[in-house]
This record gives structure tokens, C-alpha cells and sequence, in this order.
């Protein structure tokens, strides 16, 4: 097999006798022992075998890579053999982590050389030198005159660097590559780009290089391997040893109630538990690092605990810091400077401190809500107990039932190492036009050559001939779009089975590559031309006509778009179909989404077979770890679910169809209880979506959360269920969805970044830079255009991306097929006048931008108590059915 699994692994003396003296020195002062992926990845780097280490934060993963290379590079220079060229090429996504790097080489560097120094060996320098966008010109010509042995860079900066003609001589000595964070690289179109810049600096160095992979938790881990690596040209995957030691470290998760009971509790009253527990936590520890799940709520928590802290005598202001993407740099970079030297308390972030920046030393990781899947709460988790022998210490604290479920499924799957597997783009044919006219930069290819490099890279391994050909033709002008000034980047002479580089080439590749998109605020307007404000552009692609949201207090209904404009009018009064905060939320993964649903069935099978409520509740709170109150919230939510729906509890097997009619909206609602993420349900809901309108022939409003997905309809009407279930298969589900994505601002946008990306719309050139605007209109000028081409590239890829990579239709696929063949059954209940308690969250989320968080727990505990009354009700026709039923026996007998 070429991609393995590390058995055992080498005893510290074994790995001390691998290096050289003054190394393994140095190594026993500064550490006394190796850490587990220490021992397992030093002597496979020295033999040269191509090694991916996965292994949590503070296990000593820097050195594990780097100490073998160290030990060769002083080899060399102890034998006077090392050479002025670039040896080691370490890549990593964040330009942080990558001057993180240069001081964490640094210092063992130099202390190896001290050591040395102390046994009469005179070492020479190993330099180390970072090269991204931000390093100055002076420096990067320095790096010319004298190359750096070890070159930390990006993937954007690599494949730059690739196509500079004196630069790209320097690469053609590497021996080692190193890509670290590989789990945050490969489930991105940066991951598709750095792994075809990587085929492309092996087929310029002309020999294989050794290939290193860091990655923090992740699975599986053998096709992370297998990105990492690539394919050789017979297809066979490249060899490549993994060092599972992603439970190297011990962890300690718990999930916290806040209340004792979270549906009767009233909302001031939940949110002051959460900040009384939060503060009582953050006083038991040193320093607190606190996720929340989007931007906004990160400011929103620091601003309370600022003043909580302050008057609880805990710490004064300036130890509680954000720290979160729209915060500019030299911000973040102070916050992370002071949770190095320890001068913060508490920290409180959305998603950026995820990754392995070196923030020093941190006792204590709280989640507010859910993480959404299990990859990303062990990455969370790992921030805890910097070394390896310190215990990571997290706590979830939730803030309602469904996520009370969520948490303490992922807590157990936590602890069970049980992890969500990474989604990896496919043939992103944006980011391979990109690297075709990178290639054609360098020199000129055999159009044959050139397909088995993009062959050899995981991403693009299954890449079919024509693919790539209508890519090429796309680049060579073949389209006839030189009307709407798309002119050609490269040549091709397909006869002579050739292609290379126009005059322009390497200005557009130089000033346009890259696969981030370019993102800012779209400018809001009535259609009388009033500015009323700003939205986020990933917000904007999920709008349609008619959609109602809030901006500044207001209602307003979504018109159209023109570029970065939009134009609405006011929609006072009327609820929001679209809440503000969705787009920056984060999706329930389906592999979690799963487990989820396996539980919920669990403890509905205890309530049909019987099990005592107070034995239940001891078995959920013994097998998951929780508190008898929180397992007690559990087990009434689930219990109140089978009573209401006589049994039908949704599940990993059973899928729940209900029909509500809203006699208040006068309007009728499918709720599909469908367990299995938002990114799913977002699929399957727009196809279902697309029939119901076809059915009922009026509009069709959509509200998707990760456990559901419901339809509303105006006017009470009944609804032929089965016609509707069984009208979307897996074979028709795609052609539907790109039906729908037509005209969708979804469409329009991702139209754009993967054009940008393709260099079909190009936003530097020459002496110009186009805005964002001017961008997003010639995108939809071409859109228009190109719609009419059979299988045009651009547009491949971006139904492409929106179906794969932001949806996630092969599951959706997946789930279909199940209920084909009743692997997942599906259920009716209804029509019923009140929705069933699993209902109840995605009945009331599209309120939750008019109306304050007091007034949707208000909206909640509304729907609870008319379910309870309904519960009763029922339950006393029962037993007045029971007594006449005895009455009658009774005088029967007599």
C-alpha cells in the first residue's frame, strides 16, 4: 500500500542516535523527551519518506518536521557542502503563522549553533526568510543575492514565485516542502491551487521532492494523504507514511445548562445564566479563550463581559480582548502579542484563532453554542493546555434545547474521536486556468505534458481530457468573446499539441492570482435612489425577489441588484423571510448531523420500549457526561416529540414530513425534518421548493436550518405529501437545482469570483484597479453571454462550486438514495394547527431579526405551552376513553 499508517514508533534514544550531537543536545537541554509525533516523524524525514504528522496544538509538531531538516542542513555545512539555494520550502495559509514560524526556527537554530560552538564545531548560518505580499522589494531582491535555505511563504506567494523568472531558479533546488494546516488548505480552493504549485515545483526541480504535511484533527486521514502527495503519472497514488497522533494529547469536555430548565425559563433570565457561568469560569482560570460562532456575537460578548469583569473585580478592561477577521491586522497582531506575554484574561473570537498561531499559554477553551461539527470543537479544544502533557479543558455552554442535543452529541463524539471527514474541491477549473497561464509564463508545454502535471495533483486527478482542452480553449480566445473584452491570455496550437504565453501573461498573472475572492459591503438603496445602508456581500447572494430582512431597525423587501448596489423598497410591518446573522453562520456537518440523529433515536427507542423516565435520564447523563438537569431537558424534549407525533421522533433513519397550517398567517408550512446539516438541506429544500411551486403554483418562501428545511405556501390549502416526497430523486435533483440557481444572486456573485479567478474579468491591469462594483456588473454582462455557450468553463465551475463546495450535493444525492431504498423511512404527520416541538425553531427563525431575543423566547415558550395544553387535552380524552371503555365491560359482566 502506498499510503500507510505508522505502527510503532522509534524509543528517544533511537531517534537521539538519528542526529547529530550537538542536535540531540541541544534537544535533551531544552526538552529532556521526544513528544509522541516527535519520535514517529524525525527518523522518517531523515530516510527521506514523504510524511503527513496529525496531531493537536502544543505537541511539538514544528520540530517534529523540522528538527531531521536541521540535522541534514548542518550535515551539509559541517562537511562544507552547504550551498547558497533554497532546501526547504515551508507553506502555510496565514501569513501570522508564517513569521510565527520564522521566530520558532529561529531560536533552535541558533541555540543548535551555540551548543556546537561549545564542542569546538564552528557551524555555519542556516537562513530563513519569509517571502508573502507583504515582504518589502528590497528584501525580496536580497533573497536573490542570497537565497534562503528555508523559504517560508503562501500558496498565493508560491505560485507567484513559480512563474518569476530570476526567483523561480532559486525553487529548482528544494528538496523539502512542507505544507502546514493542511486541514484548513485542502477543504479550500487554496488547497486545489498550492497542490498544483507543488506538481509544478517537482516537475522544475526535476526529481521527487520530499513532501511534509502538518495537519491539526482531521479525517480521513488517508486521502489528506493523498492531497498531499498527489498521483503518479500511472495513476498509483505516491507513497506517504502518516503519523496518526491526533489523540496524543488528553481532553476534557463537558456541555454546561446554563439553567436548570431551558424552555420555561424566560430569555433575560437564561442570558444572565450564561454570563454568570461564563465569568465564574473565566475566575477559576488564568487565561480564557471564548469562541462564538460569528462576528457580531464575538463584539457583542466582549462588550458585556467588559463590563461583568470589571464590576465582579476580575479584570479591568484592558484584559479582554476580540479577535476576529474584520478587525484590522495590526489589531489582531496586538492581541495575539499580548496573550503571548499573558497579558490577557480572556479572549473572545469567531473563527481566527482556529488556527496554530503561537498565542501562548491558555488553560481554559469555552464555546458558546454549538461548533458545528466535530473537526472544529477539537480544533477549538486543542488552544487549551499548550504542551503536550497539559490536558485541553473545554466547556460548551448552550443556550436552548436543539442545542443542548447538538453539543452534547459533539462533546461524545469528541471524546470518542469521532470526526467529521473534510469535503476536497474537485477540478476547480477556475483555479486550473489560473496555473495554465502561470505555465504558459514559465515556457512553452506539450499540451499532452501539461495535463499529466494537473493529473498528478489529488484535486484534479480525475480530470477529464476535455475538460482541460475547453479550459485551454477559454484561455486562447476560442470562445468568441472578444466583443465583451475577454481577450486571450495564452496561444494554442492544438494541431502541433503546443501552447505558451502572450505578451500580456505574466503582468495579468502577476497582479491577478489567487483563489480569496474579493468581498466588501454592497450599498443599499430604495428604488427611488435613498442610501439606506450596507449589507455583506455573502449575504446578498443568499437573497431572492421578494425576500424580507432588517437593516438598521428597518424591513425592508430585496428588488434587485446591480453590481455592488442593491435596491429595495419598505417592507414596514412585514416579518423577515432572511434573518441578518445566516450567512455568517456555520454549518451543521453532516457526518455530526448523523450522530445527532442516531441519539435522538436512541432515547425515542428508551420511550417506545419503555424505560422509566428516571433510568433514562441516568443513562443519558451517564453515557454523555452530562448533569442530571441537562440530561432531564434532553430526554422532556424528545419525550414531548413522540407524545405529540404519536411516536414519530426524526432521525439518522427516519425522515419527518409535517404539514402545519398557520391560520394566524393564513399561510401553510412543510416542515421536512431532515438531520442532515444545513449544507444538504439547502439543496434538497430549493429542489422541493421548485416542485411545491409548480404544484400550488404560487411563490414559495424557504427557511433552512440544519435539523429542517420548511416550505411556506399562502392560503390554507392540503397538499398531496406523497407527490411531493417522491417527485425529487437522485437522478433529477441536480438538472432542478441548476434550474433554480438561474438568475439567483447566488449565481451572479460566485459567477464573478470564479471569472476573476479564471482572469476572465481581470481586477488589475496596466496602471488600473477596477472596483468591486465595476467587476460585478461586466460579470453579469458576461453572465448573460456565456449562459448561452454549451459547457463554457467558467460557468461549469461555478454551478460547480455552488452545488459541491457551498451546497453539498452529493450527500443530498446520498440521502435520496437511502429513502429510495428505505434505508430512511420517511413519515407523514398533519395538518395539525400547532406545530410539533422540533418544528418550533424553524417557525419562529425568521422573526429573529424584528424582534428582541426575549421576544423569540416569548415566541417559544408560546409554541411549548400550546403544545403542552394540546398534550393534555389529548391525554384526558384518553382517559375518559379508558373509563367508558371499563363502564361498558362493567355492565357487560353484570
Amino acid at each position: 500500500m502506498p499510503i500507510r499508517y505508522v505502527e510503532e514508533c522509534p524509543s528517544d534514544s533511537e531517534v537521539y542516535q538519528l542526529l547529530r550531537y550537538y542536535v540531540a543536545e541541544w534537544f535533551k537541554r531544552r526538552y529532556s523527551s521526544f513528544t509522541l509525533p516527535q519520535r514517529c516523524a524525525i527518523p522518517l524525514i531523515k530516510k527521506g519518506y514523504n510524511v503527513l504528522v496529525s496531531s493537536p496544538t502544543g505537541t511539538g509538531k514544528t520540530l517534529a518536521v523540522f528538527l531531521g531538516i536541521i540535522d541534514e542542513l548542518f550535515a551539509l555545512g559541517e562537511k562544507g557542502e552547504l550551498e547558497e539555494q533554497i532546501y526547504a520550502v515551508y507553506v502555510s495559509p496565514l501569513r501570522a503563522l508564517n513569521n510565527d514560524m520564522k521566530r520558532n526556527l529561529l531560536d533552535p537554530l541558533e541555540g543548535i549553533r551555540r551548543v556546537a560552538k561549545e564542542a569546538g564545531i564552528e557551524l555555519p548560518e542556516i537562513r530563513v526568510a519569509v517571502r508573502t505580499s507583504d515582504t518589502k522589494p528590497s528584501e525580496k531582491q536580497k533573497m536573490l543575492r542570497h537565497p534562503p535555505h528555508i523559504l517560508i511563504t503562501t500558496p498565493e506567494s508560491l505560485a507567484i514565485a513559480l512563474s518569476s523568472p530570476r526567483f523561480r531558479e532559486k525553487l529548482a533546488t528544494a528538496k523539502w516542502v512542507i505544507v502546514d494546516e493542511i486541514h484548513e488548505l485542502a477543504s479550500s480552493k487554496r488547497g486545489a491551487h498550492l497542490s498544483l504549485s507543488i506538481e509544478r515545483l517537482e516537475n522544475l526541480t526535476g526529481y521527487p521532492l520530499q513532501r511534509i504535511g502538518l495537519s491539526a484533527t482531521i479525517a480521513p486521514l488517508g486521502e489528506v494523504a493523498k492531497f498531499l502527495v498527489g498521483f503518479q503519472d500511472d495513476g498509483s497514488p505516491r507513497d506517504c507514511l502518516i503519523v496518526d497522533a491526533r489523540f496524543a494529547k488528553p481532553i476534557d469536555i463537558r456541555v454546561l445548562c446554563p439553567v436548570k430548565d431551558l424552555i420555561h425559563t424566560p430569555a433575560e433570565e437564561v442570558n444572565e445564566a450564561i454570563y454568570r457561568l461564563l465569568a465564574k469560569l473565566i475566575r477559576e482560570h488564568r487565561t480564557t479563550l471564548v469562541f462564538t460562532n460569528t462576528r457580531s456575537a464575538t463584539e457583542r460578548v466582549v462588550y458585556k463581559l467588559k463590563k461583568i469583569l470589571k464590576d465582579e473585580g476580575i479584570a479591568d478592561m484592558d484584559a479582554i480582548e476580540a479577535h476576529h477577521s474584520s478587525l484590522s491586522r495590526d489589531l489582531r497582531l496586538s492581541v495575539e502579542e499580548k496573550l503571548k506575554r499573558g497579558q490577557l484574561k480572556v479572549v473572545v473570537s469567531s473563527t481566527s484563532l482556529e488556527l496554530g498561531i503561537d498565542i501562548g499559554y491558555i488553560d481554559l477553551v469555552v464555546l458558546l453554542s454549538s461548533p458545528k461539527s466535530v473537526s472544529r470543537l477539537l480544533q477549538r479544544i486543542g488552544r487549551a493546555g499548550h504542551h503536550i502533557r497539559q490536558v485541553s479543558k473545554g466547556r460548551i455552554i448552550v443556550v436552548d434545547r436543539d442545542d443542548l442535543v447538538e453539543c452534547t452529541v459533539l462533546a461524545k463524539a469528541g471524546m470518542d474521536r469521532k470526526i467529521d471527514r473534510v469535503h476536497i474541491p474537485r477540478n476547480p477549473l477556475d483555479v486550473l486556468a489560473q496555473h495554465i497561464v502561470g505555465m504558459a509564463v514559465e515556457n512553452k508545454w506539450s499540451i499532452q505534458e501539461a495535463y499529466r502535471l494537473v493529473k498528478r495533483s489529488y484535486n484534479f486527478h480525475n480530470l477529464s481530457f476535455e475538460e482541460f482542452m475547453s479550459v485551454l480553449r477559454f484561455l486562447a480566445g476560442k470562445y468568441g468573446l472578444e466583443d465583451q473584452r475577454v481577450y486571450a491570455k495564452i496561444w494554442v496550437d492544438e494541431e502541433g499539441g503546443v501552447f505558451g504565453r502572450k505578451k500580456s501573461s505574466r503582468m495579468i498573472y502577476y497582479l491577478n492570482s489567487g483563489t480569496i475572492p474579493d468581498e466588501s459591503k454592497i450599498k443599499v438603496f430604495t428604488l427611488e435612489g435613498r442610501y439606506v445602508g450596507d449589507l455583506e456581500e455573502p449575504f446578498v447572494q443568499i437573497l431572492a425577489p421578494g425576500d424580507i430582512f432588517v437593516l438598521g431597525g428597518r424591513t425592508y423587501e430585496f428588488v434587485k441588484s446591480e453590481g455592488m448596489k442593491v435596491y429595495v423598497k419598505p417592507a414596514e410591518g412585514q416579518r423577515p423571510t432572511v434573518p441578518s446573522w445566516f450567512s455568517e453562520m456555520l454549518p451543521l456537518a453532516f457526518d455530526s448531523a448523523l450522530l445527532v440523529g442516531a441519539f435522538r433515536r436512541w432515547v425515542a427507542d428508551m420511550i417506545r420500549e419503555g424505560v422509566p423516565k428516571e433510568k433514562a435520564v441516568e443513562l443519558i447523563a451517564k453515557e454523555y457526561n452530562l448533569d442530571h438537569d441537562a440530561a432531564e431537558n434532553i430526554y422532556n424534549y424528545i419525550l414531548e416529540q413522540y407524545e405529540f407525533t404519536n411516536g414519530l421522533v426524526p432521525s439518522d433513519k427516519l425522515v419527518l414530513v409535517e404539514l402545519f397550517h398557520d391560520y394566524d398567517n393564513d399561510a401553510s408550512s412543510i416542515i421536512f425534518h431532515t438531520l442532515f446539516g444545513r449544507r444538504v438541506n439547502d439543496a434538497l429544500s430549493r429542489a422541493y421548493a421548485y416542485s411545491l411551486t409548480k404544484m400550488t403554483r404560487s411563490n414559495v418562501r424557504v427557511t433552512v436550518t440544519d435539523n429542517a428545511f420548511m416550505l411556506t405556501v399562502p392560503g390554507i390549502r392540503n397538499i398531496d405529501l406523497e407527490t411531493l416526497v417522491w417527485g425529487i430523486t437522485p437522478e433529477n435533483i441536480d438538472a432542478i437545482l441548476r434550474r433554480v440557481l438561474k438568475n439567483t444572486e447566488l449565481l451572479k456573485r460566485r459567477f464573478r469570483h470564479c471569472a476573476q479567478r479564471s482572469f476572465m474579468i481581470l481586477r488589475r491591469y496596466r496602471e488600473r484597479e477596477r472596483d468591486p462594483h465595476t467587476l460585478q456588473l461586466n460579470a453579469q454582462a458576461l453572465l448573460e453571454v456565456v449562459e448561452k455557450i454549451p459547457d463554457f468553463p467558467v460557468l461549469k465551475e461555478t454551478y460547480r462550486e455552488i452545488l459541491e463546495d457551498y451546497m453539498d450535493i452529493h450527500n443530498a444525492k446520498l440521502v435520496l438514495s437511502w429513502i429510495r431504498s428505505g434505508r430512511i423511512k420517511v413519515a407523514y404527520f398533519g395538518p395539525t394547527s400547532v406545530p410539533s416541538p422540533f418544528a418550533h425553531h424553524a417557525v419562529v427563525r425568521g422573526y429573529s431579526d424584528v424582534v428582541l431575543m426575549e421576544d423569540i423566547k416569548k415566541m417559544l415558550m408560546e409554541l411549548h405551552r400550546r403544545v403542552v395544553e394540546l398534550l393534555k387535552g389529548r391525554r384526558e380524552e384518553q382517559a375518559l376513553a379508558s373509563i367508558s371503555e371499563e363502564s361498558k365491560a362493567t355492565i357487560g359482566g353484570t
